[in-house]
């Protein structure tokens, strides 16, 4: 098979391949950034607890439009989101519980509830849909509003770059010179959100989270700057989701999950062969015991 056939022709031949690729590179521009911060954070299992919130917001948008309208399963999701995120700092601020142990159980309701409305009205293609997604059937309507959050992120965190990592990384000095560190940290799980609802829209409730963090566990591995952080974390995403399609399309897999399966590919080759991996650890033993 030559490289035209199998790099060009299915994005050249195919209107919804197309879509799909630049679905693809949205979503990595957006959420790579994003999850990068969410690691350096120590919030990753937060980000994959919001992942699941958002799941009854649009499992209600579901009902209401009547099917699989991404519009409305969109906006519900986002209100589902920012309700559980709310709610979850609300409770870690009056209780004993802290921030991760309120995301957890509002998460486990969340799935449960959510899958249960789907499954009061719809298939069971219906809840596959919901729970994985459907990237080779993004829609134009679709494709700009995945393609306005993603520039919506890049333009907030260019504005509140230094507040946001000044909270990110020291949220008691915030707090000292009075910094507003509540209102950028609010700021930021709206991002997060936002961002996990334009995942939901091509992956999935279950694995539109994998698009944020696994490019950003590879950029951590990489590099040692912020920025340098950003950007590797938003190529490996771009180059996960064409690697992902060219493989789902010749080898007639799921989109979705061929996706987030390269970018873990990438994850693992990144183990082995980062300047501080396992090879170049066992390289210099080698060399020494011969």
């Amino acid at each position: 098979m030559s490289f035209s056939a199998l790099f060009i022709s299915p994005f050249a031949d195919y209107g919804f391949m197309r879509r799909a690729l630049v679905a693809s590179i949205a979503l990595g521009l957006g959420s790579g950034p994003i999850g990068v911060l969410l690691m350096l954070r120590r919030m990753s299992l937060v980000g994959d607890a919001m992942s699941h919130a958002v799941l009854p917001g649009a499992a209600i948008g579901f009902l209401i439009a009547g099917g699989l309208s991404l519009p409305a399963m969109g906006l519900g999701g986002l209100v589902a989101g920012l309700s559980v995120a709310l709610l979850s700092g609300l409770i870690s601020r009056t209780t004993v519980l802290r921030e991760d142990a309120s995301f957890a159980s509002f998460y486990l309701t969340s799935l449960a509830l959510g899958v249960l409305i789907v499954s009061l009205r719809g298939s069971n293609i219906d809840l596959l849909h919901v729970l994985f997604g459907t990237i080779l059937a993004i829609d134009a309507p679709a494709l700009y509003l995945v393609g306005a959050i993603a520039t919506f992120t890049l333009i907030v965190l260019a504005i509140v770059y230094r507040p946001l990592v000044a909270e990110c990384f020291d949220p008691g000095f915030m707090r000292a010179v009075g910094g507003h560190g509540i209102f950028y940290h609010l700021l930021f799980l709206f991002l997060v959100v936002l961002n996990l609802v334009a995942g939901f829209q091509a992956l999935g409730t279950l694995m539109s989270v994998g698009m944020m963090m696994l490019p950003a566990a590879v950029a951590q591995l990489w590099a040692r700057t912020l920025p340098g952080m950003a950007l590797v974390a938003a190529v490996i995403a771009a180059l996960s989701g064409l690697i992902g399609l060219i493989v789902s399309f010749h080898l007639g897999f799921a989109s979705g999950p061929t996706i987030i399966l390269t970018a873990a590919c990438f994850y693992v080759l990144s183990l082995l062969f980062c300047p501080s991996g396992a090879m170049r650890r066992l390289l210099p033993l080698r060399h020494r015991t011969g």
